[in-house]
């Protein structure tokens, strides 16, 4: 008797562990302990984030995997939701960057105008080409893919190249021209400086005679001044004329101002703003004194 109830205990027991679906937690792989609760049995989720009870009915469907961002299947694929480039200039913006953007874009023929700092409309409708002739988004503003394929394309460009209109800083000017009345003429930054005791009041572009008739370097004086001189030798206009060394001054040209430094004087110091030589040539007298320099 005492035999049988011993065994009814026992089969009650096994009983009640089958219908609360207790066990022992098996080890996963990190050593922590893992649900019992077979992998492919969905699970839903209540407000707070909890479990289903147990013995509930499993989601009809599957729960879905996460929506991928790039409808490329190949692995590395880019995202479609990634950001767009870093746009690194645009319409309106200025300074020496935008110089040397304008400087590549004219080494392979899309801007033709010389380089001049400023953003302008030509060169944005440039970079739209460039953009759009190799399959880039033809924005118009130079985003940090557009500038890498023009950097791979071209190269570096020189200072002349930058400032093929004129507009080069000028650089510390000769000590010849710290005292005095000069005019301070660099060859190097193709610049001119009217400077008075040290001080530069005016700064204006310059040009220079080709290899063939290059200008004088030295230290010169303002010998005459001629307001609408014509050259005798060349028949042509040399207005706001200061002649410091021969048949060689200082001159408004309009050659100059049209084609930059495309061209070249007969060894004359071109200046291409007119309303600048204008002031500058009421400003000097004869005797102020002329440095040319490198």
């Amino acid at each position: 008797m005492r035999m049988r109830r011993s065994i009814a205990v026992l089969a009650g027991t096994a009983a009640l562990v089958t219908v609360c679906g207790c066990g022992v937690r098996g080890s996963g792989a990190d050593g922590g302990a893992h649900s019992p609760v077979p992998a492919d049995v969905g699970r839903t989720s209540s407000a707070a984030g909890s479990a289903s009870a147990p013995g509930s009915a499993p989601p009809s469907a599957p729960v879905s995997a996460p929506a991928r961002t790039s409808t490329d299947d190949r692995p590395g694929a880019p995202a479609t939701g990634a950001p767009p480039p870093a746009v690194l200039w645009s319409r309106g913006d200025r300074g020496r960057d935008v110089r040397e953007l304008q400087a590549r874009l004219r080494q392979i023929a899309w801007l033709f105008e010389g380089p001049t700092g400023t953003y302008s409309e030509r060169t944005e409708q440039a970079v739209k080409g460039f953009q759009g002739k190799r399959g880039l988004p033809a924005t118009g503003r130079t985003d940090t893919v557009t500038w890498r394929r023009l950097l791979a394309m071209t190269r570096e460009p020189g200072e002349w190249e930058l400032y093929l209109m004129g507009g080069q800083p000028a650089a510390a000017p000769d000590p010849r021209c710290l005292s005095g009345r000069v005019l301070c003429i660099d060859k190097t930054t193709r610049t001119l400086r009217w400077m008075v005791d040290g001080r530069t009041l005016t700064t204006v572009s310059v040009r220079f005679g080709s290899q063939y008739t290059p200008t004088r370097e030295g230290v010169f004086h303002v010998y005459w001044k001629s307001r609408d001189h014509v050259s005798t030798l060349y028949h042509s206009p040399m207005p706001y004329a200061m002649f410091f060394s021969g048949g060689q001054a200082v001159h408004y040209s309009a050659d100059f101002a049209a084609r930059g430094y495309a061209g070249a004087s007969h060894g004359c110091v071109n200046v291409r703003d007119e309303t600048a030589i204008a002031i500058l040539f009421a400003q000097v007298r004869n005797g102020d004194k002329v440095v040319v320099s490198w």
